[in-house]
């Protein structure tokens, strides 16, 4: 009797053993690389011309700027012994507050810039995660992993165990 619980207890790990492999080589999994695909799109070749042009156009913006800091500067340094304490003070906060507006200047550029290209690619970038979705739902994939970086891109509906998991670890 013994002998046959063992059998029995042997059987039956082996079918939940071979029940889960079954189910586990059963979700298909794909790839793509999503830059790769970004590149091929149409539209990206003129996303990435007008971005150039307006790249183009903050630095210009920002040179101009350099360049007028740089004479004020240069004007300050020659004729500051003829300044009064009054005057060169007045320059020293005004050449300061002109890099303050440089500096100022360039964080927000490369913010806008990069806000811009974010703003004119949303739409491709959109277009090629529904048809990565689409397919991915049509050819029966679970997860849709991305080569180039690593990350998921499509997931089939699951249960979210955050809160499993939160209380496991005591967080609340």
């Amino acid at each position: 009797m013994k002998k046959l619980g063992r059998v029995l207890v042997i059987a039956l790990s082996i079918m939940i053993i071979s029940g889960i492999s079954t189910t586990v080589s059963a979700q298909k999994v794909a790839h793509i690389n999503s830059n790769e695909l970004l590149r091929m799109m149409p539209g990206v070749d003129s996303v990435q011309a007008k971005v150039e042009a307006y790249a183009k156009e903050l630095q210009d913006t920002y040179l101009a700027l350099i360049t007028e800091f740089q004479k004020k500067s240069q004007e300050f340094e020659a004729n500051q012994a003829n300044f009064s304490d009054l005057i060169r003070q007045s320059r020293q906060r005004e050449i300061e507050s002109l890099r303050e507006r440089i500096m100022e200047f360039q964080n927000m550029a490369e913010e806008d810039l990069m806000q811009h290209e974010n703003r004119l690619l949303s739409p491709i970038i959109d277009k090629a995660k529904k048809a990565i979705a689409d397919v991915a739902k049509e050819k029966g994939y679970l997860y849709v992993l991305d080569s180039g970086m690593g990350t998921v891109l499509f997931a089939a509906p699951s249960e979210d165990i955050m809160p499993l998991v939160k209380t496991k670890l005591g967080i609340k």
